[in-house]
């Protein structure tokens, strides 16, 4: 008979968690206390049907964990309705959660062609309390409802990210669940939500085999369900398989072995003791299941079962288990998962290992109705007992010598100590355990590194730099996407692996919500360097606009690796840091050196931004270019205490702009400044006036600097001073020319040079024949011929040349196809080679591609549709390899 008041004074005595939620919902404390379990999980559900869905949703998620914790305590729910509940509001909050999503971009919309794979738990409709979830998000482009604006990849990763959003952002009322993505479809290298046909492909030809163990108990749970099931049932060839791969069986005999290998924690229960990772442990009974379904499933569709109970049964019923073992794994199973959700009753907090602390564990033991602790582990002792000598059977006579891939070498234990060492703060059992919990994710991510000794060195100086590390740790163990994502950064983009091994700080930027997101516009992003401007020190306020310039650009480098954003976006987004970062330092840098020069009486100072920084469009390895001008007269002296006539003033206050760019601080360095576009270059003064300017370039400057020009645009100055600037540049280009000497004057520079800037690799989609140097000539010897399409944006230069009749449309294609490659590349192959296997897949994905060898065929495409504009405007053919 059910004991609804012991369980809530259990409850009540026992559970912090517990005790705060039946305070917070007296109205379900009533019913629980009546007796009323199941009006209690009505009025829960109920809960989640009024209000914004992100703050229902976990309203429910508090009620329903309540009534169903109070439930299971007194008996009245079995563990099988108990899980059920929690997988099935997972599966309804997930539904919201897209609904909501798709709503936000396209109001009124059904979430058609968008779903959610169940896997793990959740799809095995077994969550415990406080379960992450495991979803693999897919979308079918055809059908994603979607602006109009909208390519169906984008669209299906801003619904991904508002749906991470809604289900795991923490607020005042909780959150609804942990979300774990790393299961989709290379993780390392897709985006958040994968596409049906490149999900397809992915397992058709490239999976792995603990990818299908993944899919043993996935289920389409949210979303369009109609096509979530049609997808598992077009990939059920690749789980389930009719005839005996005998090198997959050896590799899930591997994986099997090695869940004990990678558990570093007591033998048997005690006090640390990880119910779920240890020797006869949860995964243990799970992993047997499982094992005996990858090999014989796919010839006996009865042990198709999701639950590890059913699979269990069904395994005796066709034979291949002894009836025995199936009851005593499912019955130990069962209380297994039992105490599982008492440790998390606890503290609602997502933990395997019984307390180290013998008053904690006691507090769990009586929570469940046992007299003390040594009880639990009396019990947990035989029960683990039995599963761990079932398991060993499994593994067979060689258990021993199947041995995980080694990360580091052979010598890796001795790194394993070396790490431990560097630990500078590591203290006692509890230190230790957070570190040795994240040690399997660790050595699965390093093993996979593209280059595994290098990206080790990395993490091992990374480590040793961290001044605190157990918080660290406790936050890769509960988010063991975060730890991957830091592996991927090691392991794929030098430098950034750099960056962070220099910076550990940076890894704040990753674990801020705002993470993914593109950086905000120019003023916004200048208010945030400027926020400490109170503040007098002048090297203060340099290092406040390093550490967000620093924040800022790892964080687009991660969402690069990522490939969370269009390599054109993140360019885009790059310029607008470095815009910002140049306005906040200029700034800082005059107001300096007003402290002692004063001011010049109608003098500015006024920067010209050209190249890379003028047409918006930054790399992580573009420098600035600069040209420092000013206005007024030039024999006029400053104000100041130590007065300096203006030209004289302005061009060493362009001295101080350009170090408080580019001289490194405590911060670090910032941006490398080059001043050479400057006039008579550096034979000429660092800053002159905007009349000298403007007398140079319409009587002096080269054609090349004429080219520099139409990417040029003011970037720092006082409004009227770049707006005389600005008309100018306006002048200077829509002076008529010589279409014959502009024309050889053009194809000269670009043979001279090829002649002395080779490209340095297959990837060099700047300087290769056909790349974007051929683009960037080809666009400004058509604005200088025909006065017209002066955008210092090169993507919208393009469009208005293609408008006025002067490109082929396919142009603008070729050009985003080079730019996105440079823009990636930059971080993947810096020096424009072909890089490592796994950097390459990471690549491609960046561009937008399937694969690396889909990402080679259309550069090779552009260039060779580059080529043909070359040789139609110019008459000359490149030679495209």
């Amino acid at each position: 008979m059910a004991d609804w008041n012991g369980a809530i004074a259990r409850a009540q005595a026992h559970s912090p968690f517990l005790a705060l939620a039946l305070q917070r919902r007296p109205d379900l404390a009533e019913l629980l206390q009546a007796g009323k379990g199941d009006a209690a999980l009505a009025l829960a559900r109920e809960a989640g049907e009024e209000g914004d869905v992100p703050a229902a949703l976990r309203r429910e998620k508090l009620a329903l964990s309540l009534s169903l914790a109070v439930g299971d305590l007194a008996g009245a729910f079995p563990l099988s309705q108990v899980m059920g509940e929690l997988s099935h509001f997972a599966d309804r909050a997930l539904s919201e959660a897209i609904a909501e999503a798709i709503r936000r971009r396209v109001p009124d919309a059904e979430p058609a062609g968008f779903f959610a794979l169940a896997l793990g738990k959740h799809g095995s409709e077994e969550l415990n309390y406080s379960s992450d979830i495991d979803p693999i998000l897919l979308f079918d482009p055809e059908t994603l409802p979607r602006r109009e604006r909208d390519e169906p990849g984008d669209a299906a990763q801003r619904y991904a990210r508002a749906i991470m959003e809604i289900m795991t952002q923490p607020t005042a009322e909780g959150y609804v669940f942990r979300v774990d993505l790393r299961l989709r479809p290379a993780s390392e290298v897709t985006p958040l939500a994968v596409s049906v046909n490149a999900a397809l492909s992915h397992y058709e030809s490239s999976a792995l085999a603990w990818e299908r163990a993944a899919f043993l108990r996935a289920r389409a749970c949210s979303g369009d369900i109609a096509k979530g099931e049609a997808f598992l049932a077009a990939i059920r060839p690749f789980i389930w398989r009719r005839s005996l791969d005998f090198a997959a069986i050896e590799e899930i005999r591997r994986l099997t072995a090695r869940i004990r290998q990678a558990y570093d924690g007591p033998r048997e229960p005690g006090p640390g003791f990880d119910i779920k990772r240890g020797r006869g442990g949860i995964r243990e009974v799970e992993f047997f299941a499982q094992t005996h379904q990858l090999v014989h499933g796919g010839r006996r569709p009865a042990l198709r079962q999701r639950g590890t109970r059913a699979a269990l049964d069904a395994l005796a019923a066709e034979g291949i288990i002894s009836a025995g073992d199936a009851e005593l794994l499912g019955a130990s199973y069962d209380r297994l998962r039992v105490i599982e959700h008492r440790l998390q009753m606890v503290e609602d907090r997502q933990t395997h290992s019984l307390p180290e602390n013998p008053a904690a564990l006691d507090n769990v033991a009586r929570l469940d109705g046992l007299p003390d602790g040594a009880a639990l582990l009396e019990e947990l002792r035989a029960l683990c007992s039995q599963v761990a000598d079932r398991y060993s059977a499994l593994l067979g006579d060689d258990e021993a010598e199947v041995t995980a891939v080694p990360v580091a070498g052979a010598q890796f234990a001795e790194r394993v100590d070396k790490w431990r060492q560097a630990i500078r703060d590591r203290r006692g059992v509890e230190a230790r355990a957070a570190y040795d919990a994240i040690v399997p994710i660790l050595l699965e991510g390093l093993a996979k590194a593209p280059e595994p000794e290098r990206a080790t060195a990395r993490w091992e100086t990374f480590l040793g730099r961290l001044p605190s590390v157990v918080n660290l740790f406790r936050l890769f163990e509960q988010r063991p996407g975060l730890l991957e994502q830091v592996l991927r950064v090691l392991s794929l983009a030098e430098p950034l692996a750099d960056e962070l091994a220099r910076r550990p700080e940076l890894l704040d930027r990753m674990i801020d919500q705002s993470a993914l997101d593109l950086p905000r516009p120019v003023a916004a992003l200048a208010a945030r360097m400027a926020a400490r401007e109170t503040d007098d020190d002048y090297e203060r306020k340099l290092d406040r606009v390093r550490q967000v310039v620093g924040e800022e650009r790892f964080a687009l480098g991660v969402q690069l690796i990522d490939a969370r954003h269009d390599p054109l976006e993140i360019a885009s987004g790059l310029a607008r840091v470095a815009e910002a970062a140049l306005q906040v330092a200029a700034a800082a840098a005059c107001r300096e050196f007003e402290s002692a020069h004063g001011r010049v009486p109608r003098g500015e100072l006024i920067i010209l931004g050209l190249g890379r920084l003028g047409g918006g469009a930054l790399t992580h390895a573009s420098d600035l270019d600069l040209v420092y001008l000013f206005t007024g007269e030039i024999g006029v002296e400053s104000d100041g205490r130590r007065p300096l006539t203006a030209s004289l003033y302005f061009n060493r206050l362009a001295q101080r702009v350009t170090a408080a760019l580019s001289v490194p601080t405590a911060e670090g360095a910032l941006y490398e400044v080059d001043t050479r576009l400057r006039p008579q270059g550096t034979q000429g003064p660092l800053a002159v006036s905007l009349e000298s300017f403007a007398r140079y370039q319409k009587e002096d400057a080269w054609t090349w600097e004429h080219m520099a020009l139409c990417r040029a645009r003011p970037v720092y100055g006082p409004r009227l001073g770049r707006e005389s600037l600005s008309g100018i540049l306006g002048e200077v280009l829509q002076a008529p020319r010589d279409p014959d000497a502009l024309r050889a004057d053009v194809l000269k520079m670009r043979t001279d040079m090829a002649a002395h800037k080779p490209p340095r690799g297959p990837l060099d989609a700047k300087l290769l024949r056909g790349g974007l140097v051929d683009c960037e000539f080809i666009i400004h010897y058509l604005q200088l011929r025909e006065r017209t399409a002066f955008h210092p944006a090169l993507e919208q230069a393009i469009a208005a040349l293609i408008a006025a009749g002067l490109l082929p449309e396919s142009f603008a294609g070729h050009f985003e196809i080079l730019a996105r490659l440079l823009v990636s590349a930059r971080l993947l192959a810096p020096d424009g080679q072909e890089p490592p296997p796994a950097a390459r897949g990471a690549l491609a994905r960046a561009c937008r591609c399937e694969d690396y060898a889909m990402l080679i065929e259309e550069l090779n495409g552009a260039r060779r549709g580059v080529a043909q504009c070359w040789a139609a405007l110019f008459g000359e053919e490149l030679e495209i390899e």
